[in-house]
């Protein structure tokens, strides 16, 4: 018997259906997220959570001709199930797959990228703008979680867009999560919203008698409007949205089709800026999901039956790092730790539980938690800011500004820096090398494995200087290291002396380049020195002008950029020193990096053991 999600591969399909039949089509969608991302792995509470959202959307707008700019991105899959995407889900976030992300380049119902929270109403007002000046005529729907509100991106586009009068819908979907508990006053706001059935009550009540008042005339009306709103200020307060310019509806079920379709049927004949408050649960409809809404946010394969992750556990630099500060405080009274909406994910539960009067959790707003740890550290503690290496990226000024300018002691512990993965483009950790390197006063350090990781966390919360420490996603490759030196600043490893070519890496680089130099050996001859670069910056110039003499031909390997990167820090001193040999550059090239599983992305970039060696035997 043929399900109703089969008959649907477009939102034309969508809008053939009745209110029951949709209402099976949202729990036959929710088995086939369940069933599709237990074996790939994905975002899959945030999804779960918007499923009758997302099919009021395409029942009432008529897509891809009206917009729909979705925040972060990681809740649009069952966007992508019904604009005729289902039957590649099987590729999701797998390489040349299907994106975890809307991506405009993979089909014309996804208007805009995103990978980062709090994007969506800027960039569905700069579309409604064009529209508007194009003379053109159609919708533009900005979707946006509770959580993506305390970036401060997100409260500037409000501020525009409410001042603007222009027509754009913002759909705020409430579900009381970002990737772990809302916090902040924006998200007990919301609360207060969400659980006032004074207000709830009261509002329908007036709306249906107003509907019954004769058309007396247009004073009469608009006095009856002004007594509602009168009314409605008595009843709640601080009616935010309202005072920033917005027509307001809600909050409503997230999960009640019907009536979600009929408030954005309204929202779509009001003028100028209206905001839809609607109230989802996450991981509606998988018990597991429900229960750990913040585990089962982003998931990798998993058991439906038991919600167990399938990959056996293998201790990660998180884990680690998450270890590490909690015995550094016990000792440093004055270490502090801040997260942006990621306890979890960054390793700090067990600091939150330990330290909750030290821990710091900002919501989505990095560019605040920069100048916040700067604050901190200006009044003399050591705040810690454990962030991935792709948020990082949105508090570049702050890093230069109110961190590095006033050479405050802040670490920033940057997780998940180089290969992230299935996340794609978005998400890989790339960038951090350039874009932290050319900043004066910072320190840059980078463990070649979990036991130096260590070492460098011990020595970095005691540096009263501002530093960063970038460490992979996951675990260790099976490699042995013959030594472990003390952390000095500047100063570089040698794990093996050689005669005719030095390799110097970079992190995780030193674990695939360690592969290297038995083969070369053995099958060429070749006799290899590796340098762990332990520091990026500053760059050990004693050590370099010993390679320097000794070596014609050196390669740098790094898991980042090349443009900016560590292997462009050696070139320029080489350049300096007026260096005659030849240096080999190995890392990634200037392009965004696409998803995928990380060993195929480390294997087509040549950065693997196999990859690293070819390139070498290739510039010999």
């Amino acid at each position: 018997m043929m399900s109703l999600l089969d008959g649907v591969n477009w939102p034309s399909d969508i809008k053939k259906l009745k209110i029951d039949e949709l209402y099976k089509l949202s729990e036959e969608i929710r088995n086939f997220l369940i069933q599709n991302v237990s074996k790939t792995g994905g975002h899959l509470a945030s999804n779960l959570g918007v499923v009758e959202l997302t099919i009021a959307l395409h029942r009432v707008f008529d897509m891809p001709v009206d917009k729909i700019v979705w925040d972060v991105g990681h809740q649009s899959y069952v966007h992508k199930i019904i604009t005729g995407r289902k039957n590649k889900f099987n590729t999701l976030r797998k390489y040349g797959g299907l994106s975890g992300f809307p991506k405009p380049k993979e089909s014309p119902y996804d208007v805009f990228a995103a990978g980062h929270s709090s994007t969506s109403i800027s960039a569905a007002l700069g579309m409604a703008k064009a529209r508007d000046l194009k003379n053109e005529n159609y919708n533009v729907v900005a979707v946006i979680g509770d959580g993506a509100l305390t970036g401060g991106l997100a409260l500037e586009g409000l501020n525009e867009a409410g001042i603007s009068h222009t027509k754009i819908i913002v759909v705020l979907n409430d579900n009381e999560m970002s990737i772990s508990q809302n916090v902040g006053s924006i998200a007990a706001y919301l609360s207060k919203i969400r659980t006032d059935p004074a207000y709830l009550t009261f509002k329908d009540e007036l709306e249906m008698i107003l509907k019954k008042i004769p058309a007396v005339g247009n004073n009469l009306y608009k006095g009856a409007e002004r007594l509602k709103e009168s009314l409605k200020y008595l009843v709640v307060q601080g009616m935010l949205f309202e005072e920033l310019g917005f027509t307001y509806f809600g909050p409503i079920d997230g999960h009640d089709i019907q009536k979600v379709s009929e408030v954005l049927e309204r929202a779509k004949h009001k003028k100028g800026p209206v905001l839809v408050h609607v109230v989802t649960k996450k991981g509606k409809g998988y018990c597991f999901a429900e229960e750990s809404p913040d585990i089962f946010h982003g998931v990798g394969p998993f058991e439906i039956e038991t919600g167990e992750n399938i990959v056996s556990g293998k201790t990660t630099y998180s884990n680690i790092f998450g270890e590490e500060i909690v015995k550094a405080a016990e000792k440093n009274k004055n270490i502090v730790a801040i997260t942006a909406a990621m306890p979890d994910g960054t390793g700090l539960k067990d600091f939150e539980k330990k330290y909750p009067s030290r821990f710091f959790d900002v919501g989505i707003a990095e560019q605040h938690a920069v100048t916040f740890a700067a604050g901190l550290a200006a009044n003399g503690l050591k705040p810690v800011f454990a962030v991935y290496s792709t948020f990082l990226q949105r508090a570049y000024d702050q890093i230069i500004h109110d961190v590095c300018l006033q050479d405050l002691p802040v670490l920033f512990a940057i997780d998940r820096s180089g290969i992230v993965g299935e996340d794609g483009e978005t998400h890989q950790g790339v960038f951090d090398i350039a874009y932290l390197r050319s900043i004066p006063n910072i320190t840059i350090l980078s463990p070649k494995d979990i036991f130096e990781f260590k070492d460098m966390l011990k020595w970095c919360f005691e540096y009263e200087r501002p530093a960063a420490i970038r460490y992979p996603r996951g675990g260790d490759l099976d490699v042995k290291f013959p030594c472990y030196d003390n952390i000095i600043k500047g100063k570089w490893e040698i794990l093996k002396e050689g005669e005719d070519i030095a390799i110097l890496a970079v992190g995780r680089m030193v674990q695939f380049s360690y592969g290297v130099l038995n083969r070369l050996k053995n099958s060429n001859n070749i006799n290899a020195a590796l340098i762990n670069c332990r520091f990026i910056k500053p760059i050990d110039v004693v050590l370099l002008d010993k390679i320097f003499e000794k070596y014609k031909i050196i390669f740098t390997v790094e898991d980042g950029l090349l443009a900016g990167g560590f292997g462009s820090a050696v070139l320029e001193y080489a350049c300096e020193k007026n260096y005659k040999g030849k240096i080999v550059r190995i890392g990634f090239p200037d392009e965004f990096i696409p998803h995928g599983n990380s060993s195929i992305l480390y294997k087509k970039y040549g950065l693997d053991t196999d990859g690293i060696y070819e390139k070498i035997l290739m510039n010999i």
